[in-house]
């Protein structure tokens, strides 16, 4: 079905999912905060990711680096020099936005040559117009920093100055050799870490797809550059089988894209994009980056640390390259919901449902007493189950519309509390997608749930 975002962004509110950030105060733009459910399903996924990539895969390892970093990280990584955008104010509406962006949205096509003359040149000879007035009167370019600046001690001056970190991969690899050295490990290896990252973009926008806060879950392997094996195209399949088995993603619904040599940045080899079809368009999920040794060169220089691995089988150092797959939370956040949201006819009625896969459900499972009566006894269901299946309870209202509740919110199961179960000890169980029910031992429903999860 064609998704409304207009509509999502309500479901997901109505429902607690997200909510408005600073809401009373009449909201503070583009910050969200993740309601009762939404906090759950976010949770489990970035449970999933870690589990996938970082857990079950005897390669790689994990970190949780800080958020505030010695400046010098950022010089070395370039973030200081070039981490901007270039801002330009049409002078007619006053609007602020990206050169760039109005460029591309423009023309279709993309910028080979980001340099301020190159796109002025382009804006002038195009004649492009602004997007809002439609005028043609803009400013100069002028660099607009990206990173959020702030102080660090009591005294504020031009030494107390650090700034929020615009990504956590630079964290992994300034603990490279620490890791390498209390963990032991050999080439190859990945380090992977689930954190907050802050970008003061000038244009963030469509709901929680660009924001300024956010969560990236990124892994960095390292590997030997005379390794035979291609690691760039295992990772994209581990990526593709992880969005294909774990979240249960549709393949018509994301695409991969080479970058072209045109595209790709100064120090990489090679990246592909994992677009995703959002209701508002195609847009980056995923990224798969080969960004060789550019990264520990570039520390080793500016800290004058050795950074390199000294090899067992040559006894010779090297510096290892690096194969980034990297996500953004939200971004899986919300593709997720659009990849499990749907609407179905049943009967004479339509319900809402998201097919969530079971690990990502906020609840596994809804107990429910037909009537006031059965109240008792479920809450002892409840109770005895609530620590192996996160559950919840629901006693109002009529139990067809309790089953369309849990639906809506991608409860994979309903246990239904009867007359009968006093005597026979039985429950009835509802399984989500199919509608499907069975009658179940009140001692085999946890055996039952993770028998049939899907």
């Amino acid at each position: 079905m064609k998704l409304d975002m207009e509509k999502l962004i309500v479901f997901l509110k109505s429902n607690g999912f997200i909510f408005q950030g600073s809401e009373i105060y009449g909201g503070l733009a583009n910050s969200w905060d993740y309601g009762p459910l939404g906090s759950e399903l976010k949770k489990n996924i970035k449970d999933t990711w870690w589990n996938y990539f970082v857990r079950n895969n005897e390669l790689n390892v994990g970190l949780d680096s800080s958020i505030l970093l010695n400046n010098g990280v950022w010089k070395a990584s370039g973030h200081l020099k070039n981490f901007s955008d270039p801002l330009i104010d049409c002078k007619e509406c006053k609007t602020r936005m990206r050169a760039d962006k109005i460029i591309e949205e423009f023309t279709k096509e993309i910028i080979t040559d980001p340099s301020d003359e190159n796109l002025e040149r382009i804006i002038k000879e195009k004649a492009i117009p602004c997007p809002i007035c439609k005028k043609q009167n803009f400013t100069s370019i002028r660099k607009f920093m990206l990173m959020y600046k702030t102080n660090q001690g009591v005294i504020e001056n031009e030494n107390s100055i650090v700034y929020l970190r615009p990504e956590t991969a630079q964290g992994i690899f300034i603990n490279f050799k620490n890791i390498q050295r209390s963990t032991r490990k050999k080439l190859p290896f990945g380090v992977g870490q689930i954190g907050k990252s802050f970008r003061n973009e000038i244009t963030p926008g469509n709901f929680i797809f660009r924001t300024r806060e956010f969560e990236q879950m990124e892994l960095e392997f390292f590997f030997s550059k005379d390794d035979k094996q291609d690691w760039f195209e295992y990772w994209l399949q581990e990526v593709n089988n992880f969005l294909k088995n774990k979240m249960l993603f549709k393949q018509e619904n994301y695409i991969l894209r080479e970058h072209s040599k045109d595209e790709l940045a100064h120090y990489a080899k090679r990246t592909v994009d994992i677009e995703y079809k959002f209701p508002f368009g195609v847009g980056e999920l995923w990224g798969i980056a080969h960004r060789a040794d550019f990264d520990l060169k570039s520390h080793m220089a500016e800290s004058k640390q050795d950074l390199s691995y000294l090899n067992p089988q040559t006894n010779q150092k090297e510096i290892p390259y690096v194969i980034e797959p990297s996500v953004g939370v939200e971004r899986l956040f919300l593709a997720t919901i659009c990849n499990a949201y749907d609407e179905e006819k049943v009967g004479e009625d339509m319900r809402t449902i998201l097919k969530l896969p079971f690990a990502l459900a906020s609840y596994k499972v809804a107990v429910l007493p037909l009537q006031k009566q059965q109240a008792e006894q479920a809450k002892q269901i409840f109770d005895e189950i609530k620590e192996e299946l996160n559950a919840t309870f629901d006693l109002a209202g009529q139990i067809g519309k309790r089953y369309r509740r849990q639906d809506a919110i991608g409860t994979p199961f309903c246990i239904t509390v009867d007359f009968d179960s006093i005597n026979d000890q039985c429950v009835t169980i509802r399984e989500r997608d199919t509608m499907k029910q069975e009658r179940v031992l009140i001692s085999e429903i946890i055996n039952y749930i993770i028998k049939n999860k899907k």
